[in-house]
């Protein structure tokens, strides 16, 4: 087994050689096909040296484009998550090899100091463990490799109510995104820092896990309009405590508190803060703290894995009508009610708002909002204008490439499309930055399932499963969860365990179309039964929409079942009650 596995087309043999011979300063094993036996199979070598490796670096050039090897050795790193990449000449990537992280090393003058090398160092050490390169304790080396990036753990809630956890997780994504606009620090990812939350912190071996200088961790105590919060910075080195700190504030000074803490820090580790920096963090998108809070327990509603739940749909709608009546210029809240409406609308056929008016009010306030951008699209997609869809989804990932939304609706669009490898690049990313979602894990699984990648189609459902039963640890009555833990249950060769839960949820819920939907597409792609699949769609297709019909008929997997005569029954019936109605 190598730590690092280097994927490059021949023009760039000269670099590769260069970095092997870095990162083997540095203490990591790396293969690479200079070091190919001569009495074994060259395919067999690279299958085996690239299923093994912990990391794969590939250097990205025009040649490298346009090289099957080069290509396919990258395609299997990205879906085993273990893909590093760097671009030589600023060639364009091919998709899906654009919407992962890239570092440029154009000009690159063949040394460890090189900017953008050292942001390769940083993805290889998350996947490989840590470089064994010795350096002095307390050298200047050490200091410049370490004092700049910093992880901010899950501040704890320890509020008396457990529901209250909403907030505390709001406090820490904004700590993270205030210092994120700080140039001279490297801030870990969000999803990354949230695998933590709700375990035992160990702080020396999650700074050496993830290669930084600092860690920063707390906890709120909110009781009505009272706020405490606690944080500590610590020193990864020594473990000591930088800086440390207690507040007791009204819940109206929410905001000059974040931006006070963001400040300390930055004090703390002395930097210096530049003025549009400054300006940034204290720039948000409400400065109304009832307003903040509704809209923080709206979107807690909406990660909480009940993807297209009409009862999980309806209090994110209310909650965030009461925020924009208190701030009607609070774009954030006007996008997620967007979102909530336009499923509403869309999926189940509720009159009135269809969300349109929310989303073009939000564009309005903040042109630069990536999720308001990302709901639009569906829009755009319902009203026949697919290819202003996909640009919109191009615009939402242009402003926010870790925008959660964007990337599940990007994934949406791909897959009704049937553009399956996209799908699966999209729905892999949302997956990751939606770390309770069900939906999105059980979406690539369906997008593995069309590729005919078995091995992904495992993972998802692997993620899928564990997803599910913990959501329906929270609510038996989890309906998202029970249709795509159904299939991923299935995906796994359990097939009567998938039954036993569709006989048990459809008792207690029978009159859940999202989830009967689900059971569908299971019945449909893995039992092969279509006299199931469409008994489970007939009521269904009794209320369905245009537009979930629309979805239905372009989803692969109903495809096995497409053309039987059931099928084809139901959905005249359901054609035919459309073209009556109003």
């Amino acid at each position: 087994m190598s730590d690092v596995f280097i994927s490059y087309a021949r023009s760039s043999a000269a670099e590769a050689g260069a970095m092997v011979q870095i990162l083997q300063s540095w203490g990591y094993d790396v293969w690479w096909d200079a070091e190919l036996p001569p009495n074994r199979d060259y395919a067999d070598v690279i299958e085996e040296r690239l299923s093994t490796a912990k990391a794969v670096l590939v250097l990205w050039s025009a040649e490298a484009v346009k090289s099957q090897w080069v290509r396919s050795e990258a395609d299997r790193a990205r879906s085993a998550q273990k893909l590093v990449q760097l671009t030589l000449d600023g060639a364009a990537l091919p998709m899906p090899f654009d919407r992962v992280q890239l570092a440029d090393l154009a000009c690159w003058n063949g040394t460890d100091e090189f900017p953008g090398w050292r942001k390769v160092m940083t993805s290889i050490a998350e996947l490989a463990g840590p470089a064994q390169r010795a350096t002095p304790p307390g050298s200047v080396e050490e200091a410049s490799a370490q004092k700049l990036r910093i992880c901010v753990l899950p501040f704890a809630n320890m509020s008396d109510d457990a529901q209250q956890e909403y907030f505390s997780d709001g406090i820490s994504e904004d700590i993270i995104t205030d210092l994120s606009k700080v140039s001279a620090l490297s801030v870990v990812a969000r999803n990354t820092a949230f695998t933590f939350k709700g375990k035992h912190v160990d702080v020396p071996a999650i700074a050496r896990q993830l290669q930084v200088g600092h860690v920063l961790e707390g906890s709120v105590r909110k009781s009505g309009n009272q706020v405490r919060i606690t944080a500590q910075l610590i020193d990864a080195s020594t473990g000591g405590h930088v800086w440390a700190e207690r507040y007791d504030r009204q819940l109206d000074d929410v905001f000059a508190l974040q931006d006070e803490i963001s400040l300390a820090i930055v004090d703390a580790l002395k930097l210096t803060l530049l003025p549009q920096e400054k300006q940034a963090i204290a720039r948000r998108g409400t400065e109304n703290a009832e307003a903040y809070d509704l809209y923080l327990m709206a979107r807690r509603y909406y990660v909480s894995g009940r993807d297209g739940e009409r009862r999980g749909l309806e209090p994110i709608i209310r909650l965030c009508e009461r925020a924009t009546e208190i701030d009607p210029n609070y774009a954030r809240a006007w996008a997620l009610m967007a979102v909530a409406q336009t499923a509403l609308h869309f999926i189940h056929g509720k009159t009135g708002e269809s969300g349109f008016i929310a989303v073009e009010r939000a564009v309005l306030l903040d042109p630069n909002l990536a999720e308001a951008h990302a709901v639009r699209a569906r829009h755009m997609w319902q009203n026949g204008d697919a290819e202003s869809a996909r640009a919109e989804i191009e615009v939402a990932l242009r402003l926010d490439p870790e925008s959660f939304e964007a990337n599940a609706e990007g994934g949406r669009l791909a897959w009704i499309e049937h553009r399956f490898q996209d799908a699966a690049s999209f729905f892999e990313k949302a997956a990751e930055l939606g770390e309770e979602s069900v939906a999105d894990p059980g979406m690539l699984l369906c997008a593995f399932d069309a590729l005919g990648d078995e091995e992904g189609v495992r993972r998802a459902a692997r993620m899928t499963l564990d997803r599910a039963e913990r959501a329906l640890a929270k609510d038996p009555n989890n309906g998202s969860a029970l249709g795509f833990g159904v299939n991923a249950l299935g995906a796994l060769g359990e097939a009567e365990r998938a039954r036993e839960w569709i006989d048990k949820a459809l008792l207690v819920e029978p009159d859940n179309m999202t989830m009967r939907y689900n059971f569908a597409c299971f019945a449909s792609a893995r039992l092969h039964d279509p006299d199931q699949a469409v008994d489970l769609l007939r009521p269904v297709f009794e209320t369905a929409t245009s537009w979930f019909l629309n979805y239905a008929n372009n989803d692969a997997d109903l495809d096995p079942v497409r053309h039987s005569a059931g099928y084809q029954s139901i959905l005249r019936a359901a054609q035919a009650r459309l073209s009556a109605a109003p």
